[in-house]
């Protein structure tokens, strides 16, 4: 099975993937609020009271879930200001259904450039640090195909005036993604895990 790593300097990036209990619970909960903050603002829904109650339930929630997606799910918030920037990545088989749904995607996500990564070669960056409607916040995506599978990120940000300043450490953190897959040693009923790093 195919599972993601990355290189997430501590001084910048607090990860949201396996920090179970008292550990990164703030950041947890910042990250979420801020996303639930934006899903609220884009669908011109008002405030909710009990808003804060559903970002800490939803931040105990989160580390089990993505536990439980062994590795296929990696998130990191910012260190300095976890309401600011949220960055998720994940892979997934690159089935029919799954291509089938990326080649319908709007044209306007089809403005995409090249990127290099580390690891994982030439694959796709999308950045929208304007969108068209002021309730959509700003966003960067990034994409590799390798074949079998389809790794992607995403980063959003709470502030379009400072999306700029922290792009750079999302490519950085981007570019160092790779993959890592279990492969057995000959006939031996053990696992060898090999990084490619």
């Amino acid at each position: 099975m195919a599972r993601l790593q990355a290189d997430a300097p501590r001084e910048r990036w607090v990860p949201v993937t396996g920090s179970l209990g008292l550990r990164g619970r703030r950041h947890r909960k910042a990250a979420i609020g801020m996303l639930l903050g934006q899903a609220n603002r884009a669908m011109r829904a008002p405030e909710r009271p009990g808003s804060g109650i559903a970002a800490w339930a939803m931040s105990q929630a989160a580390p089990l879930l993505m536990r439980r997606a062994a590795g296929r799910v990696l998130v990191w918030v910012w260190k300095s200001d976890p309401e600011l920037l949220v960055v998720m990545a994940q892979v997934q088989e690159a089935t029919p259904q799954v291509r089938a749904a990326r080649a319908s995607m709007p044209m306007e996500y089809d403005d995409t450039e090249t990127f290099r990564g580390t690891y994982l070669g030439v694959g796709e960056r999308l950045v929208v640090d304007l969108p068209p409607d002021e309730r959509t916040p700003p966003f960067a995506t990034y994409t590799w195909d390798t074949g079998t599978h389809l790794v992607t990120v995403t980063a959003v940000c709470s502030d379009r005036a400072r999306f700029g300043t922290v792009r750079g450490a999302v490519d950085d953190l981007a570019r160092s993604l790779r993959l890592v897959e279990d492969v057995a040693a000959g006939e031996s009923a053990g696992v060898l895990r090999i990084d490619p790093a």
